[in-house]
């Protein structure tokens, strides 16, 4: 059936075989090369490794995995007077794999400190006119991804001893960070071996990993030790020995295993560590061990050392020593954090209500408080809460959180070192409050990822702190319906994704090749996971996916390749677009509404017809000439003589005569039933012609905004774009006449440039600037202290 239309405001009629299909006007101009050259939505084949028996196409663990084990039992001392590790370790090493090993790797990350390393030596940086000495010796000084490390002291590892269990000496080569143990035989499938490493070091000033602070007012230290004892590297499937050297940003490749740590520190210290205390009935007094008891049936934080307590040890330091004890099966590290600074409260409640109750503890000085009195148990237990619903439980029967520092946060096993400091006064700012409480949820949380889900960070940052930032930002939300995520929302990675192309990669980079590593390894992989549960996927698809991720890499080594198999595995989505597009390129999305037609059926109704044709012969009559000749012009010869006037002097063109009622009427009964029902619909077509200006696929989502004032929304899936990745029309029918069509108007997919979103086009807002004005107050008062400012002085320090 041919289909007469007339083109609303274009004065065009088209012919169109099957009304649907050819409203889709892309298809006919679309040619073959454009076709061969659109790889979005080919498959990753090419990208990811083939398939075996160790892991397979689905994404799960194959029946050929394996993975190496390594208990240890370790000795440690720390010297508070020299800020010294001084340490004794036995390893115990399991090959389960299917090779004989003839050496074994063992990791040094302390070394990165040392002046020789790659780190410090493959640093760069000018010089400005104007620098500090401690600028300029950070030109050639170690550095953290948290900055340069501050300490004058000679830093790394001095290795004592390697011995096997005989006291025999074992032939170790220290590379960097790296220490290869050559074994006097190979050691073969189902065999252990073991050995005793001796070593010390000096810590160093804290740096956001690792180290102490020092509080000058009362000559105190707060240590935070991790990476702190030689650590076997990973031994697995994919690499052989993961011994890439410890540069800075790229975190820790470990295996797990069991640990008996005995911690030898002042005896006014607390201890707390990976695992649980073996001796807490030593080391505690019967106070504290009282407290102990009511916190393990509180729903609210007990204090178990109380701030006054805390102070009351600084007026006189301990001259001896006692030793904690603790133990921790199937964890990937161990780290501890001490001081007799510490104030300490604690809480075991049954977090998931089946019967298991989980420690959710804090140790903080008094420069935390009143933020961390308040806030940091209650955000462990609900981090581990909200982390649960997304992953798996928590398995393990302990987790810390440690005022480390001001700023930052760094975790282990059971442990986190997290930042979030109130002013001298106790006050602090919306974004300080946020900023602390934020910091322990993805500290905490990254005992999922990686603790539990136990990813190669030395590679793939992203694998952890990607997939840990996204369940950060539904924690959050779960927090504080106004809480302010940095991560997560698609608008926020917006100035990113706009940022200069030479300053990016993709996501799939090894971690120190990585620029901007906040955005890169957090930011947007948050961002892009959060675009697939509300947008793509949908939260229900999603969520059962990203579960059955962690279900079946808990306690496992995943890569990249079982992530993306596995969430289209147990989703049944094709999903291949959009890793490619969002993990392997750095193609921003910029979708531009570029233009739209509107369409209507040409019913061939005279009343209709000559109505609408009667209204646009009014509305050009009224140029500019016709207005000022109704006023200049004050009789026509017409109007003054009648006898100019004729039949056409009265003729109406647009009324409707009975031949045209007569032949509409025949036309009508010439149709078919479907075609009258097509007639009596009055549909309006539009056809939207989208432009992909940035080159990233995405979904295109479609809000109407009708001339009766209501509105509705339309989703067309990615796949919109397999055809032509350049430049689609879509025709969207509607009963109602539309007056706007805005493209993404809930900004759920990072668009770049929301000004061509819009048609007909939004006016652009001013670019605002301001008046210069010399002087004002004090800008920097934070809320709480501008209404402690505001107060009377009588009320002040009541609050």
């Amino acid at each position: 059936m041919y289909t007469m239309f007339r083109s609303k405001g274009h004065e065009k009629q088209l012919f169109a075989f099957l009304l649907f299909s050819a409203l889709n006007l892309f298809c006919a101009n679309l040619t073959w090369a454009q076709i061969q050259s659109n790889r979005d939505f080919e498959q990753l084949d090419s990208e990811l490794p083939t398939p075996n028996t160790y892991r397979t196409g689905s994404g799960s663990p194959g029946r050929d995995y394996f993975q190496q084990k390594a208990d240890y039992k370790i000795k440690v001392e720390l010297d508070d007077e020299k800020q010294r590790i001084v340490g004794w370790e036995e390893v115990k090493y399991f090959n389960n794999s299917p090779d004989p090993l003839s050496y074994l790797w063992v990791q040094l990350d302390m070394n990165m400190f040392k002046d020789n390393s790659i780190n410090a030596l493959s640093k760069t940086g000018g010089i400005r006119e104007r620098m500090s000495s401690r600028q300029l010796n950070g030109l050639q000084s170690a550095n953290s991804v948290f900055g340069d490390v501050d300490d004058s002291r000679e830093q790394g590892y001095k290795i004592d001893y390697v011995k096997d269990l005989s006291g025999k000496e074992i032939r170790h080569t220290v590379n960097g960070t790296m220490m290869r143990l050559d074994l006097p035989k190979p050691l073969k499938t189902g065999e252990t071996t073991s050995f005793e490493i001796s070593w010390s070091y000096n810590v160093a000033d804290y740096y956001g990993r690792s180290g102490y602070e020092y509080f000058e007012e009362d000559d105190n230290y707060n240590y935070f030790i991790a990476h702190w004892f030689p650590r076997m590297c990973v031994y697995d499937d994919v690499n052989g020995w993961q011994n890439k050297q410890f540069i800075g940003s790229g975190e820790f490749a470990l295996v797990f295993g069991d640990y008996e740590v005995e911690i030898t520190v002042p005896d006014d210290h607390v201890v707390v560590a990976t695992g649980e205390c073996q001796n807490w009935d030593k080391v505690l007094s019967k106070k504290e061990m009282k407290r102990m008891n009511e916190a393990s049936k509180s729903k609210e934080p007990v204090l178990i050392v109380s701030q006054e307590e805390a102070e009351a040890k600084l007026k006189t330091k301990s001259d001896k020593k006692q030793t904690w004890i603790y133990k921790a099966e199937n964890v990937r590290d161990f780290a501890f954090a001490s001081s007799r600074r510490f104030i300490w409260d604690a809480m075991q409640t049954d977090v998931y209500g089946d019967g298991n109750k989980i420690w959710s503890m804090s140790v903080y000085s008094k420069e935390g408080n009143p933020l961390w009195g308040q806030y940091s148990t209650r955000v462990v237990e609900h981090t581990l809460k909200t982390y649960g619903k997304q992953t798996i439980k928590y398995p393990y029967p302990v987790a810390i959180s440690c005022h480390a520092t001001a700023h930052g946060g760094m975790e282990y096993p059971m442990i986190s070192f997290n930042g979030g400091r109130p002013e001298p006064d106790g006050t602090y700012s919306q974004g300080t409050k946020a900023g602390m409480i934020g910091v322990i949820i993805h500290e905490v949380g990254h005992n999922f990822f990686p603790m539990i889900v136990n990813s190669d960070e030395r590679q793939w940052t992203w694998m952890d702190e990607g997939l840990n930032s996204f369940c950060q930002y539904i924690s959050e939300q779960e927090w504080d319906r106004d809480f302010p995520s940095r991560r997560g929302e698609p608008q926020n990675i917006v100035s990113y994704m706009r940022s200069d192309p030479s300053l990016m990669q993709p996501i799939m980079t090894n971690s120190e090749n990585i620029i901007q590593f906040g955005n890169n390894a957090y930011g947007k992989p948050a961002t892009a996971l959060n675009i697939l549960r509300e947008t793509v996927m949908g939260r229900e698809l999603f969520d059962y996916a990203f579960k059955e991720y962690a279900k079946r890499w808990a306690f496992k080594h995943p890569k990249p390749a079982d992530f993306f198999r596995t969430m289209e595995d147990a989703s049944g989505v094709d999903l291949d677009w959009f890793w490619r597009g969002w993990f392997y390129t750095t193609k921003p999305v910029d979708q531009d509404l570029a233009e739209v037609e509107w369409f209507a059926l040409d019913t061939q109704n005279p009343e209709i017809d000559k109505a609408e044709a009667r209204e646009e012969f009014e509305k050009r009559r009224q140029t500019l000439a016709v207005i000022r000749n109704e006023k200049d012009i004050a009789e026509t010869v017409e109007e003054a003589d009648p006898k100019m006037r004729d039949f056409y002097s009265t003729y109406d063109q647009f009324a409707v005569t009975p031949r045209d009622k007569a032949a509409y009427d025949k036309y009508v009964n010439s149709l078919s039933e479907e075609d009258r029902k097509l007639l009596e619909n009055g549909m309006n077509y539009y056809a939207l012609k989208i432009k992909n200006k940035g080159g990233l696929v995405m979904p295109v989502i479609v809000k109407m905004e009708f001339e009766d004032g209501t509105s509705e929304v339309v989703r067309f899936p990615a796949e919109i774009w397999r055809k032509d990745d350049v430049e689609i029309t879509k025709t969207i029918p509607t009963k109602k006449r539309v007056k706007k069509f805005v493209l993404d108007p809930f900004y759920e997919i990072a668009d770049i440039d929301t000004a061509n979103n819009a048609f007909p086009r939004e006016p652009e807002k001013p670019t605002r600037f301001q008046l210069f004005k010399a002087g004002g107050g004090n800008q920097n008062l934070n809320p709480m202290q501008e209404a402690r400012e505001s107060m009377p002085a009588s009320t002040q320090g009541a609050e």
